[in-house]
């Protein structure tokens, strides 16, 4: 059985062109990315010390070993950060963690009062898995007809690959869906990433599920949406950690052109038509 940490060396592996790490590109090659021999020649590893990484049948590196790896592998910032938190929970899969289960989803006072203040900004509390835990009344405003508010636990991710709007509400869907699917490795636990991934696996299908062990931070790039109401929304975002027992973030969205501004700022003058009611 796999863990996090091979699975994530491997996909790194298998994504690396030869010849940007200054290797020959002539040579045939059965499959594409790098060879284990030469990613262990670049660490300074035996192969078969490798194969038990990728294979998870050594789950604890030492710090060394990883770095060299990363070097190796010629890692960013986003990516030693994710391979030095996979490495950790990697340690601990094989056995002793809690049950799986749901995250908290209360949000304290004192961040449900940064939302207010953060009024009319566009701004939502969040954690890893998705789930829309509070938010503006302007982040209701932008979402209000794209369904993402309409179930009674709003989860992004769940709405990504679930909802039938999601793909027409955002241009650019397989970036955010990578997003997403990231950023379950991040929290809030493992126990929930357990949960979370075993319920909604078999319901979000093939599109999920190949993005689950990739580990490939995707690049931060502005959102773009196409609202039914407002043509096209361009968004500069933040995310800002609360404290670690928390396990949450609060995201903001900000106008990344005066385009979408102004389109905020009428949708949020848009008078709503009530809702028809059953007699």
């Amino acid at each position: 059985m796999g863990t996090p940490l091979g699975d994530f060396i491997r996909a790194k592996r298998d994504s690396i062109r030869p010849e940007d790490l200054g290797l020959p590109a002539l040579q045939r090659r059965r499959a594409p990315g790098l060879r284990r021999s030469e990613l262990a020649a670049r660490a300074g590893i035996s192969v078969e010390y490798l194969t038990r990484i990728e294979q998870g049948r050594d789950r604890n590196p030492s710090n060394p070993i990883v770095i060299a790896l990363a070097d190796a592998l010629s890692l960013d910032a986003a990516e030693r950060t994710h391979l030095r938190y996979l490495t950790k929970i990697s340690g601990g899969t094989c056995a002793g963690h809690s049950r799986p289960g749901p995250p908290e989803r209360s949000v304290r006072p004192a961040v449900r009062q940064i939302l207010t203040l953060l009024e009319p900004g566009v701004a939502f509390v969040t954690n890893r898995l998705g789930d829309v835990l509070a938010h503006t009344d302007t982040f209701a405003v932008v979402m209000r007809d794209t369904g993402l508010l309409d179930a009674g636990e709003p989860n992004v991710t769940r709405y990504v690959f679930t909802h039938p709007q999601a793909g027409t509400t955002f241009d650019d869907w397989h970036q955010v869906a990578d997003e997403q699917v990231f950023n379950l490795w991040l929290g809030p636990s493992t126990e929930s990433f357990e949960w979370f991934t075993a319920d909604f696996a078999p319901v979000a299908g093939a599109e999920f599920t190949r993005r689950l062990h990739r580990h490939l931070p995707p690049p931060r790039v502005p959102l773009t949406m196409n609202h039914p109401h407002a043509a096209r929304l361009r968004w500069d975002r933040e995310t800002l950690e609360l404290p670690t027992p928390d396990a949450q973030q609060l995201v903001v969205w900000l106008p990344a052109d005066e385009a979408t501004a102004a389109a905020v700022d009428r949708l949020r003058h848009r008078p709503r038509r009530a809702a028809l009611r059953a007699v």
